[in-house]
C-alpha cells in the first residue's frame, strides 16, 4: 500500500495540489479512500466536530472507535436522537474518556453505519507493558515486525515526553508495546469491518494512531497491501512544516491545566 502516493492522486483529482495542512472546510468534501483514519486530541471539542464533518462527508459503512470496546460498540442504538440516553447505554460516563457531548456529533454524522469497538482493555494494556504485545495478541497485525533502532528510540522519546519525563526509562519499551497493541486492535477492527460491511471505513482515534509512518496506516500497509488508506491528523498550536499524516488540520489548543505541574 502506497498511502501517500494514493493520497496525492486523490488530491490531484479533487483540485488540491499536494497533501499537507488543510483548512477544516476541506473536511466537508473528503477524498475517497477505503479507510480514512481521523485523528484527534482527545479533549479538544473542535477536533470532534471536525471528525463529524469528515464522517458526514464520507458516509462510511462502518466506524471503528478507539474509545469503545467491541462489547460497548455492540450496544450503540439505532435511535441516536437522545444524547443522554445513548451515553447511558454505552456507559460513557464510566469509561474515562472525555465528555460524550464531544463525541455525540460523530455518532449522528455516521447515520446507519455499523460501529466497531477497538479499545484495548486496561488489563491487557498493562500486560503488554510487562510481557509484550505479542503475548497479548499473538496474531495481531503488525506486531511481528521488529522496529528499527531509530523508530524504537523515537517512540520511546515520545512516550517519555507524554509522561512528563517522569517515568523510569526502563518502562519505555513496554509503553511502546502497549501503543503497538492499540494500533493492532484498531487495524484488526478495520479489517473485520471491511470483511463484514465493506468500505469506506472511518476510524476515530488519537492522532498518534493516525500517523502514516508507524500508526494504523502503517499496520494496514503490512496487513493488507493495496488497501487505500488516508490519514488525517489534528494538531494544536503552531502549524508544522511537515507532519506524519496525509492531511492535517491545525487548531487552537484547549485551555487545560499543565499535566506535568505535579511532577515539578
Amino acid at each position: 500500500m502506497r498511502v501517500l502516493a494514493f493520497t496525492l492522486g486523490l488530491f490531484g483529482a479533487t483540485g488540491v495540489a499536494e497533501a499537507g495542512k488543510i483548512g477544516a472546510g476541506m473536511l466537508d468534501a473528503m477524498p475517497r479512500a477505503e479507510v480514512v483514519v481521523l485523528g484527534e486530541v482527545h479533549d479538544n471539542a473542535e477536533h470532534h466536530m471536525n471528525q463529524a464533518r469528515a464522517v458526514f462527508s464520507l458516509k462510511p459503512r462502518a466506524v471503528v472507535w478507539e474509545q469503545m470496546t467491541a462489547e460497548t460498540a455492540s450496544r450503540v442504538p439505532l435511535d441516536l436522537s437522545d444524547r443522554e440516553a445513548v451515553a447511558r447505554r454505552l456507559g460513557w460516563a464510566e469509561s474515562g474518556w472525555p465528555d460524550f457531548e464531544m463525541y455525540y456529533p460523530i455518532f449522528v454524522a455516521a447515520g446507519r453505519a455499523r460501529h466497531y469497538g477497538a479499545e484495548v482493555p486496561r488489563e491487557l494494556a498493562r500486560r503488554a507493558v510487562s510481557e509484550g504485545a505479542l503475548a497479548v495478541m499473538p496474531d495481531g497485525p503488525g506486531l511481528r515486525r521488529l522496529l528499527p533502532e531509530a523508530e524504537q528510540a523515537a517512540r520511546e522519546a515520545e512516550q517519555l515526553a507524554a509522561h512528563c519525563d517522569a517515568i523510569p526509562v526502563e518502562v519505555l519499551p513496554g509503553m511502546v508495546q502497549a501503543q503497538r497493541l492499540r494500533d493492532a486492535y484498531l487495524a484488526e477492527a478495520v479489517l473485520r469491518a471491511l470483511a463484514e460491511v465493506g468500505p469506506p471505513v472511518a476510524v476515530i482515534t488519537g492522532s498518534g494512531h493516525a500517523r502514516r509512518d508507524w500508526g494504523v496506516p502503517a499496520v494496514l500497509a503490512e496487513a493488507a497491501p493495496g488497501l487505500s488508506v488516508l490519514s488525517v491528523g489534528q494538531i494544536e498550536g503552531v502549524a508544522p512544516a511537515a507532519a506524519p499524516f496525509d492531511m492535517w488540520v491545525v487548531t487552537e489548543a484547549v485551555p487545560r491545566q499543565d499535566p506535568c505541574a505535579a511532577f515539578r
